[in-house]
């Protein structure tokens, strides 16, 4: 793919707006660690729940969605819709309860939960599992999906992507704390909604789709766009409907869906000016996710 110099200018425009950001806010956030990680707890509702939804909308998510669709329909992902009962479940039971707390991290909770050298062994076993282990696979298939969208788009090596990438995520993240990291994911969530709208919409009406209707009707799509998977289909059913609603919402750890809430949703939870902006900031966020 071909880019003009404008398109660089403006991939260019998008790094230094991030950057700026942490530059701007690293003053405020450097006060404390209080600031510096929770943005003094003085976070509205609305701008907390933009965050959360644009840390959901990750590089590999795009990828991972349309390969659901594309192998098993619409259908296919109740897999991850059936979270919205967790969601829903941190919004009116955990999400004020969470605030409450006044805990600075999730894993900080387990040693206000319990008590002892127990609970200092799980809080540290918790650290060194997600954030050694969990946490490095996560980002390596996040990292895996912007090298092919770098390779494909832009014409970039691996190593490129993820140096240039890593290098101002990394740089944005360390001088700006909390609030750097908010006010990005809501310009980052504008941008890669307008993208997304944007590309749908001139794809649709290429020539060689020829619109919504044409695309709807097409042979290869139109056994596929039902949201609920064919009650005829025994395995299907069990597979795409029964198991996620009956097991999985509880049984797997899902970043952003995990019951109670956890990880980055329950750090903006705690950054929310009190517990109604928790519960607000929850609620938007399980609307715009799922909605």
């Amino acid at each position: 793919m071909e880019l003009a110099t404008f398109d660089w200018l403006i991939i260019f425009l998008f790094f230094a707006v991030s950057l700026g950001i942490g530059i701007y806010v690293s003053k405020s956030s450097g006060k404390s660690a209080n600031d510096f990680f929770l943005s003094g707890r003085s976070m509205p509702w609305w701008l907390l729940g933009l965050s959360m939804v644009a840390t959901t909308f990750s590089t590999d998510t795009p990828n991972l969605v349309t390969d659901l669709v594309r192998t098993n329909g619409v259908s296919g992902n109740w897999v991850w819709w059936a979270f919205l009962i967790t969601g829903l479940l941190t919004v009116f039971v955990y999400a004020k309860l969470w605030r409450k707390s006044n805990v600075n991290t999730d894993l900080e909770f387990y040693e206000l939960r319990y008590g002892g050298k127990p609970a200092s062994f799980l809080r540290k076993f918790r650290a060194i599992y997600l954030g050694v282990i969990f946490n490095v696979i996560t980002m390596a298939s996040v990292t895996l999906a912007a090298i092919k969208i770098g390779g494909i788009m832009l014409g970039l090596e691996p190593w490129e992507t993820v140096i240039t990438a890593g290098l101002v995520t990394v740089t944005f993240s360390a001088i700006g704390g909390f609030k750097g990291v908010v006010y990005t994911d809501v310009i980052l969530f504008f941008v890669a909604m307008g993208g997304a709208i944007g590309a749908a919409y001139y794809l649709v009406n290429l020539p060689e789709v020829g619109g919504v209707q044409a695309l709807l009707s097409h042979e290869n799509v139109i056994d596929k766009i039902s949201i609920l998977p064919d009650f005829g289909n025994r395995e299907a059913l069990i597979t795409l409907l029964i198991i996620p609603l009956a097991v999985q919402w509880w049984s797997s750890w899902y970043p952003g869906a995990e019951p109670g809430g956890g990880g980055y949703i329950a750090q903006r939870m705690l950054a929310a000016k009190d517990e109604n902006h928790a519960i607000g900031a929850t609620f938007f966020f399980n609307i715009m996710h799922y909605a």
